[in-house]
């Protein structure tokens, strides 16, 4: 051993315990990255679990959002007051009542249409079909439009000749795809009421949780954004649905008014319609035309006006007031959002694409105002 090395002073005592606090900060940094990477890891692979349900609880959502205003009365009254469970069952017999009601009649109202249809094919193809009046009124093509007509329609027998054009293979196939698309529809729909009973029953601890998570997750501008996007969310389901209803009850009315067949189903038809821009003109426009054709102008005149002021002051004054002004989105982008949210997510893009189009704006005028 040798006494003559010097010992060591106080400063490489220091700098000997500044690298072991380092390395344990290190340490501390790998194992907390290492946690985030099993934490991403299991939520990607929980997500591809639960993929196939993944659109009915987005549905769940949507629904939960436009409707939880109603749901926060309902807890407020008092024969429901402290009974959450009852609460969300409730408003989840609610909205199935809304969706399952005029889905009843629809179908009710087909089949019946259906049998009338199947009566009306057998009468055509023992007698023909009769040259309609309005073929002799049209201004340009009536003499050809006549000719072509007895020739292929009004004989027995020729009418039928264009259905045998179709293979009834090809008509099995597009039935087995329907039929199992409206399966598929029944079944999600099903697995989204059973997720909004168990959303309704959280009350209100659900938005603050997601609240706190969005504050510690990204901070208090992610919570902002993120009660933005629930009230474009709100506003696009207000805009769409029920503008859409209110203009078909009204467009309804003016059908039975002016004598248009089956107004109830085509006003139902129409209510959907309006859900899509500039969809609605072209069921009132083409029943105008139909009473035009049937020696009715004033009919079809008052009812095209109809139209065009219900549909105008609708898309025009009250849909971008409610959607535009919930989000303080221009109407141009609320319009992107749901059409390309239509074309890209199906019907569930018509309420996600808006809430997509605010985040975008948000991120803008963030930047804008960081420039200056």
């Amino acid at each position: 051993m040798d006494f003559d090395q010097p010992a060591p002073t106080g400063d490489r005592f220091t700098g000997t315990a500044r690298i072991a606090g380092t390395a344990a900060t290190s340490a501390v940094r790998r194992q907390r990255i290492a946690l985030a990477a099993l934490y991403a890891v299991l939520t990607l692979l929980a997500v591809w679990i639960i993929h196939d349900f993944l659109p009915a609880v987005a549905w769940a959502g949507v629904i939960a959002i436009a409707l939880w205003p109603l749901l926060q009365r309902l807890e407020a009254w008092p024969a429901l007051r402290h009974r959450p469970r009852a609460t969300a069952a409730l408003l989840t017999l609610l909205v199935t009542v809304i969706f399952v009601l005029p889905l009843g009649l629809g179908v009710g109202q087909a089949a019946g249409e259906a049998r009338a249809l199947y009566g009306a094919a057998r009468d055509i193809e023992q007698s023909g079909i009769a040259v309609p009046a309005w073929v002799q009124r049209l201004p340009v093509g009536a003499r050809q439009v006549d000719a072509w007509w007895r020739t292929n329609l009004s004989e027995p027998g020729k009418a039928g000749h264009f259905a045998m054009r179709v293979p009834r293979a090809t008509l099995l196939l597009y039935g087995r795809r329907f039929g199992g698309r409206v399966l598929h529809a029944i079944v999600q729909f099903g697995f989204t009421l059973l997720i909004l009973f168990f959303v309704f029953a959280s009350g209100s601890r659900l938005p603050a949780q997601l609240l706190d998570a969005a504050r510690r997750g990204v901070g208090a501008d992610g919570a902002t954004l993120l009660v933005r996007m629930v009230g474009a969310v709100r506003g696009t389901v207000s805009g769409l649905v029920l503008v859409g209803c209110g203009e078909g009850l009204l467009l309804g009315i003016a059908y039975a008014l002016t004598g248009v067949p089956h107004a109830a189903l085509l006003g139902g038809v129409s209510a959907v319609a309006a859900m899509l821009p500039f969809c609605a003109p072209l069921l009132f426009c083409g029943a105008a035309l139909y009473l035009f054709l049937n020696a009715a102008p004033v009919a079809g005149a008052c009812l095209l006006g109809a139209g065009l002021l219900i549909v105008g002051v609708a898309e025009h004054f009250v849909r971008p007031a409610l959607i535009g002004g919930s989000s303080r989105l221009p109407f141009l982008l609320v319009l992107l959002g749901i059409l390309g949210g239509a074309e890209t997510l199906g019907p569930l893009g018509l309420f996600v694409g808006p809430a997509l189009m605010t985040v975008l704006t948000v991120f803008w005028r963030e930047w804008v105002g960081a420039s200056r």
